[in-house]
């Protein structure tokens, strides 16, 4: 029976707390009368002349007492541990659920026990709701995260009972007159003996057995003294043995044979396993309750290239054996890695992919099913070309992502050593990824690509879709599909001195980024990383400040426009073309969009706050200049737009607005209270954050609602005016919304500022359209 949220809600932990107590006595009492056995009662066993009978039977019999004084003292040690790991654990997670509760109580939500380990966060009927325009409920996000929270943490004391329940069972030996069955040092020692006892019996585990292992690995292999991580992998064997282990359960989890039950279990194997190796491999871990520091030997990184061109074999006499590259691929796939353990890796799979495109794919198993390999997640490839693994697991590893991307390359052996003395032919790896000749392979296993085009084509873009994430990472600072908020995270001098190399790269290269869907302009191809579009969104939405100060040629030390950490010092021209070319992407037109009018408000509720009650309309065209950029930023949006719906017949305005409607993470990044985007001190204080956030969010999903063309307009030359109105519209909206909580303002001033704002916006508007249209960024 599983524990409830009710349980861990409402159980008295303290009498487990006095049990660790009285068996911590009991030890220190075993432990004296060990001593005092072995020191004394033995001692004098064997000193003494025994003869006859006594020697024969008597001297044994205090040897055998003397072993259970021992054995009783390691007992009663292995059941102190336990329990006080247990303890420990369970009071940090009552500690937990009770503060989430008082949370979302206090929001006006209701936790309703489900009874089943899992718990449900409604809304109460009295509450005030935070409610849109529309009247839908905006709390549904919000009560999940609650829900999937406390769900985690009940889960979590679940697996702690099982596990200290099996571990005391063991110790006992369920022997009377026999003790010291098993020795363990802590809870931990017990659920990794468990989890190694599981993973012996390979494909034999059971459903449930499986679904055990994964539960162990779910709540420990993260644990951050990254001790049962590091215990499994050595328990495993070594970094073969590791490879043969994950090969063999995902291969027979992935079977035309294999039940959705076992698909969905080594789905889960992938992930828990990926995540406890980069645990395991990170030398930083923080040190544990016993004060060590648990990670695998550096070797292991060494050994793992040196297997990553071998075949690996778990079943004698395997006809099609997998390189270890396509094995551990799977698992690097989740996870954030150490860059000293993956950025090794990622270099020397993707020189070797470089040296031979075909390696790795020529040995893929031809008339499988697409879900059969070494990536049960199904996402972007079957498993078989590594080189998609490894940018995935950069995209997930930004620290690795930024040194692949901004450190000098290092040449590598066949052997996955370092090639001393010698030099990579390219200069980055930007470089190399964005050279057009640079050769992706397809991610399938059907024997013939051409019956399924449409799942060819999709699978024709698995590599520049995972290069994207890796770009992210490495440009942003944080794993590509984190919507996790830290202040403390700002973009380094590399990190900005990339992205003006990607900004340039790809407003030069245009045609690597063209996606001319229906073939129906002539001499447009579609470029081979046209995938990378909404990606690229996303860098250029986290740099916005950047973009702003570009866009008129703002001072690259603007106070009127902060950016979140080194500049990035992009050139007018290229950022111009660069938000032209993406903003052809739905996705990429949402991030840009919704970012571009959070930082505007951001900027311009700043100033005004700044200003305070000395804000006269004289300061009308200081207000106007703040929206400016945003505007242009706009204007190239809406000619982004119109280009791809038709021109390139990429698009259509229904999924340009459905992309829009995903929008809140941008502008909560750029309006929550600290973010990186407006530093301290230009942090919005003085705002109901949330609120906000909640007004810029239906600003953004209304101007893209408005910024649309009609064929006949695009063909009279008028299809940018309800952009433009919406761009108006929008700066305006940043204007009166700080004005509604400042009663103090004259009406005078606030119609000037906002006259000027609605000016700025439509003329700036229009400069960004034409920039775009004309191809002139000068």
């Amino acid at each position: 029976m599983s524990i409830s949220y009710g349980n861990l809600l409402q159980v008295d932990l303290s009498k487990l707390g006095t049990a660790v107590s009285d068996w911590k006595k009991v030890v220190s009492s075993l432990e004296q009368l060990e001593t005092d056995a072995r020191d004394g009662l033995k001692k004098k066993s064997d000193r003494a002349r025994w003869e006859g009978v006594n020697a024969a039977v008597t001297r044994k019999f205090v040897d055998k007492t003397v072993k259970e004084f021992a054995d009783l003292h390691t007992e009663a040690s292995s059941i102190f541990q336990v329990l006080e790991d247990a303890h420990r654990e369970l009071v940090g997670l009552q500690k937990g659920v009770r503060t989430l509760t008082a949370e979302a109580k206090e929001k006006g939500y209701t936790v309703q026990d489900n009874g089943d380990g899992t718990v449900s966060v409604g809304l109460r009927p009295d509450a005030d709701a935070k409610k849109s325009k529309d009247g839908k409920d905006e709390t549904k996000a919000d009560r999940q995260h609650y829900a999937d929270s406390i769900t985690r943490k009940v889960a979590h004391a679940h697996d702690i009972d099982v596990s200290a329940k099996l571990a005391l069972k063991r110790a006992h030996g369920n022997d009377l007159y026999n003790a010291g069955h098993a020795r363990y040092d802590s809870l931990n020692d017990a659920q990794v003996e468990r989890a190694l006892e599981l993973a012996k019996k390979r494909e034999g585990m059971s459903d449930r057995d499986l679904a055990e292992l994964n539960r162990l690995l779910r709540h420990n292999g993260r644990e951050k003294d990254g001790e049962f991580a590091t215990e499994f992998f050595e328990g495993l064997g070594g970094p073969r043995q590791t490879l043969e282990f994950y090969a063999a359960l995902s291969t027979d989890g992935t079977g035309e044979d294999a039940s959705k039950t076992r698909l969905a279990g080594v789905q889960d194997l992938q992930k828990y396993m990926g995540h406890a190796l980069a645990n395991a491999t990170d030398p930083y871990t923080p040190q544990s309750v016993r004060g060590d520091r648990q990670h695998l030997p550096s070797w292991w990184g060494a050994e793992l290239r040196k297997l990553g061109t071998q075949e690996i074999e778990w079943e004698r006499g395997m006809w099609s054996k997998p390189y270890g590259y396509q094995v551990l691929g799977g698992l690097l796939r989740y996870g954030n890695y150490d860059p000293a353990f993956l950025t090794p890796i990622a270099e020397h799979v993707t020189q070797l992919h470089q040296d031979d495109p075909q390696r790795f794919l020529s040995n893929r198993p031809p008339g499988s099913d697409d879900r059969y390999g070494f990536n049960p997640s199904g996402k972007l490839g079957s498993g078989n070309d590594p080189l998609n693994s490894v940018l995935e697991a950069l995209g997930h590893s930004p620290e690795a992502a930024e040194q692949f991307f901004t450190e000098k390359p290092t040449a590598y052996n066949e052997d996955g050593t370092i090639k001393s003395g010698a030099k990579t032919d390219f200069k980055s790896y930007l470089d190399l990824f964005a050279d057009k000749d640079f050769e992706w392979k397809i991610d399938r296993n059907v024997s013939h690509m051409g019956f399924d085009p449409e799942a060819t084509d999709k699978a024709r873009n698995y590599g520049p879709n995972a290069l994207g994430h890796a770009l992210e990472a490495a440009a942003t600072g944080r794993p590509y599909d984190s919507d996790v908020v830290d202040p403390s995270v700002k973009h380094s001098k590399a990190q900005a001195e990339l992205v003006h190399d990607i900004v340039e790269k790809f407003s030069k290269n245009p045609d690597l980024l063209t996606h001319n869907m229906n073939g129906d302009l002539e001499d447009e191809e579609t470029g081979p990383l046209y995938a990378l579009r909404d990606s690229l969104g996303n860098i250029a939405a986290d740099y916005m400040g950047d973009f702003q100060r570009t866009m008129y040629l703002e001072a690259a030390d603007s106070k009127a426009f902060p950016v979140n950490g080194a500049p990035a010092g992009l050139g007018h021209g290229d950022a111009q073309k660069f938000l032209g070319l993406v903003g052809q992407d739905p996705d990429a037109y949402s991030a840009i969009t919704a970012a571009q009018q959070a930082y505007t408000t951001a900027v311009v509720h700043q100033f005004l706050d700044a200003e305070g009650k000395g804000l006269t309309a004289e300061d009308a065209s200081r207000v106007g200049d703040l929206v400016a950029p945003g505007a242009a930023i706009a204007g190239i949006m809406s000619n982004a737009r119109a280009d791809a719906i038709y021109d390139y017949h990429t698009a259509s305005n229904k999924e340009y607005n459905e992309a829009v409607e995903d929008n809140a993470k941008w502008v909560g990044r750029f309006l929550g209270l600290g973010t990186g985007a407006i530093p301290p001190p230009f942090s919005v204080v003085t705002e109901p954050v949330n609120w906000l956030v909640e007004d810029v969010s239906a600003s953004v999903v209304e101007s893209a609602q408005k910024d649309t063309t009609s064929e006949a307009e695009r063909d009279a030359g008028a299809e940018y005016s309800r952009g433009r109105q919406a761009a108006a519209a929008a700066s305006s909206r940043a204007v009166t919304s700080f004005f509604a909580g400042q009663p103090e303002f004259d009406a005078e001033t606030k119609d000037a500022i906002s006259r000027a704002v609605r000016t700025a916006a439509g003329v700036s508007h229009s400069d960004g359209a034409q920039w775009n249209s004309s191809g002139d960024g000068t």
